[in-house]
């Protein structure tokens, strides 16, 4: 056999002949992915569901496990060949219920949005009425939103924040014992408290109701104590592996105490609707190549690099918030406990607009509404900011406060043109663009760095 047709013997050597072929065979994709790191390195990141997965995880889902097929669990697998997925299935499953102290972990949903569905499918009948944080207080479209699976085939109702901002948990529990959910759900995309999910079940307990936590956008913080742990609290803890613990995009389902007890009104415990939601309720074989990257991410995610890195994300969060005060920017809730800073924009822009401008500037966020607000995410006034990303960078103080300054700046010169029209003129786009690469280049990604 000629050398260079001899079988590839290592993950290495894939990887390398596989960068190779795509440099010199397909150079047109190459570019792309080039051109993708390139923009990232260059770019500020203040998206609250985003960071970079590191070097590991990259390998990881880069793996030829991508064409083993693996339905079922393992040990119980529908097809041959499968000894070392089920090694790494396994791996996954240790090291997550490890991080998180579960007793149950499933880790083959591709998403947090399928692991609420498949979660959802296993606990309820369609049209049974569920209870969720509203999308305007903070939600997620997959906790009843009306455009979501989640409010089209389920009797959605919804809580909200008071005034200040926090969840209204008074009002949890009348509309809780009011319509007797089948379940409730705790947990957001845009909230910056702490959520108290003892309260969240003393409110199911009392209303007959399964309590389903879904901490995607706090995970890290929940995996190295920074915010309370819903995994002995709610009967069901979601997650994804990608928005704190830096793996794939993909979806965790966690169970505690509660993982070997009956379902109330089936017959079967937790831990075995669970699994038969994924497979073959929901979804067919998985990735497992992704699997691979979600056990080295939660490899990492319990090391002592990691807890220095979301003790970051806390501290920068709470720089940002204390800036973009002092500049006279309302921070919804007066503050925040997590990771993310929900502001209310002044001036008449909308959060389309300012995230527009702050895109051609090299920064970027995500529009948001605010509690309260009657408009379209499109036209309302709020910014949904969010410190993993600038955390991987290790933004200092200094770093912090020059980045809201330069955020404000921006904001300040959008301004009026011809009617509803909002523009940024040319030239302070780019004076503004190559202030923010002057930051990057200050606080560089170090993970995508040199060694």
């Amino acid at each position: 056999m000629a050398a260079d047709t001899e079988p590839l013997r290592t993950q290495a050597d894939l990887l390398r002949r596989g960068l190779a072929e795509l440099r010199t065979e397909d150079a047109e994709l190459a570019s792309i992915l080039d051109a993708e790191i390139i923009r990232q390195h260059r770019t500020l990141s203040l998206v609250s569901s985003s960071c970079a997965a590191g070097p590991r995880t990259l390998a990881a889902s880069a793996s030829a496990l991508l064409n083993v097929t693996v339905e079922g669990t393992p040990g119980r697998r529908h097809h041959a060949g499968c000894e070392n997925a089920d090694l790494v299935e396994s791996l996954a499953i240790r090291r997550a219920k490890e991080l998180f102290a579960a007793q149950y972990a499933g880790v083959q949903s591709h998403s947090a949005s399928n692991a609420n569905y498949q979660v959802l499918s296993a606990l309820a009948e369609p049209g049974d009425t569920i209870l969720g944080m509203a999308l305007d207080h903070g939600g997620d479209l997959t906790h009843g939103s009306s455009l979501a699976f989640s409010g089209v085939h389920y009797k959605a109702i919804r809580y909200g924040t008071t005034a200040q901002g926090a969840i209204d948990y008074q009002q949890v529990r009348q509309l809780a014992l009011a319509h007797r959910p089948r379940i409730i759900i705790c947990g957001a995309t845009a909230y910056s408290r702490i959520v108290d999910f003892q309260r969240f079940r003393a409110i199911a307990d009392e209303a007959g109701a399964i309590l389903l936590a879904d901490i995607s956008h706090i995970a890290g913080l929940v995996a190295t104590g920074r915010h309370p742990s819903p995994i002995d609290a709610a009967h069901v803890t979601t997650c994804c592996t990608h928005r704190q613990l830096g793996g794939p995009r993909g979806g965790l389902i966690l169970s505690g105490r509660d993982a070997d007890t009956k379902v109330p009104g089936l017959r079967s415990s937790f831990r075995r609707v669970l699994d038969q939601a994924v497979f073959p309720g929901m979804q067919g074989a998985p990735a497992v190549n992704m699997i691979a990257a979600k056990a080295a991410a939660l490899g990492y995610a319990k090391s002592v690099q990691f807890d220095a890195y979301m003790g970051r994300v806390r501290t920068i969060a709470d720089e940002m918030a204390d800036a973009f005060m002092e500049r006279d920017y309302e921070v919804v809730g007066g503050g925040t406990e997590n990771h993310t800073i929900l502001l209310r924009l002044h001036g008449g822009i909308s959060g389309s607009i300012a995230e527009s401008a702050l895109e051609k500037c090299a920064i970027i966020v995500s529009k948001k509404r605010g509690p309260g607000e009657i408009r379209s995410a499109f036209a309302a006034n709020g910014l949904c900011i969010g410190t993993g990303s600038i955390a991987q960078r290790y933004l200092d103080s200094q770093g912090c406060r020059e980045l809201v300054d330069l955020v404000c700046r921006i904001l300040d010169q959008v301004k009026p043109h011809g009617g509803q029209q909002y523009i940024l003129e040319p030239a302070l786009q780019q004076q503004f663009r190559r202030q923010t690469e002057a930051l990057c280049a200050m606080y560089p990604i170090v993970e995508y760095g040199d060694r």
